[in-house]
């Protein structure tokens, strides 16, 4: 009931700023004996729609051992989230829905800098433990977190921590899921990042489009820069892209891989000045609260 009434947003406000509501729920999340702890990862994520959220950025309370050491609100979710992908932290639950939560406090600068920042407690900058998602099996995981990745890369200055192959080293989970079983000749299989090279001939590109179409719009956004266009044609990225393009059937995905390769595939007019695009950036995935993903927002619990 709580998940389906929070779409009202009278109901969302009220519920987003009762403290001791939310912390009745985070008492239940963090309890691995929880049997509705997704049900209540899908309440949180309609939650994080509201203004109201970005106080759990700052938020503390006692660290839930053994689910989470640290005393950050955000941390322990985001453990949650980790840990608990498959059933391995509790039974009853895989946290799925948590990726949309995610996303939606990336949309905020707040959420941005959190996801983008080292923690204290565990030294790891928290979108780096969303990447290996990125193929899950689950289709709402993989959802979320490719649209809070998207949300993240328009924080530009982050863009060389996202390339670096001792730091994120975001390509290869970003372009796996855009690759089929399609095969590249030698020249072009030669130059691409070695995670890209000799796939199994049963390589299947994400099922979902949208998800598709989210990753080209990230790759677009680290395209940004003159060192981010620089790399993608290293790695020959437009290959990919290419082949992604004749073999989708889909018309957001082929008009994706279009302004991709409109940017990847032109000269530079200028070493210094970074070019514009031909066409307008990619939005922060979700809009706002009166333009709502409807793929990203938790209705109809049963």
């Amino acid at each position: 009931m709580l998940v389906n009434l929070s779409i009202d947003e009278e109901v969302l406000a009220n519920l987003a700023k009762d403290d001791m509501f939310l912390e009745t729920l985070f008492n239940k999340m963090m309890n691995v004996k929880e049997p509705n702890a997704d049900e209540i990862s899908m309440l949180l994520a309609n939650l994080a729609k509201s203004d109201e959220f970005k106080k759990l950025i700052t938020l503390k309370r006692k660290a839930p051992e053994p689910v989470s050491s640290s005393p950050n609100v955000i941390d322990q979710l985001m453990d949650c989230f980790v840990k608990g992908a498959d059933g391995s932290l509790n039974q009853n639950a895989h946290y799925d829905y948590l990726s949309y939560f995610f996303a939606d406090l990336s949309k905020r600068e707040e959420g941005r800098a959190y996801l983008t920042s080292r923690q204290d407690y565990d030294g790891v900058v928290p979108v780096t433990k969303l990447t290996v998602f990125t193929e899950h099996k689950s289709t709402v995981r993989r959802k979320g977190v490719a649209s809070t990745i998207k949300n993240v890369s328009f924080e530009i200055p982050f863009h060389p921590m996202l390339f670096a192959e001792d730091e994120a080293n975001i390509l290869p989970y970003i372009l796996l899921p855009i690759m089929g079983p399609e095969e590249y000749s030698e020249e072009d299989s030669m130059a691409m990042l070695p995670d890209l090279q000799l796939l199994p001939p049963d390589k299947k590109r994400d099922s979902d489009n949208t998800i598709i179409v989210t990753h080209l719009e990230t790759l677009l956004l680290l395209t940004t820069t003159r060192d981010g266009r620089d790399r993608m044609r290293a790695i020959n990225v437009y290959p990919i892209i290419r082949e992604c393009h004749l073999h989708v059937d889909d018309e957001d995905v082929r008009e994706a891989c279009d302004r991709l390769v409109q940017v990847l595939m032109r000269g530079e007019q200028d070493e210094e000045t970074p070019m514009a695009l031909n066409a307008p950036n990619p939005s922060v995935e979700g809009g706002g609260q009166q333009e709502r993903d409807e793929d990203q927002e938790v209705t109809e619990l049963f």
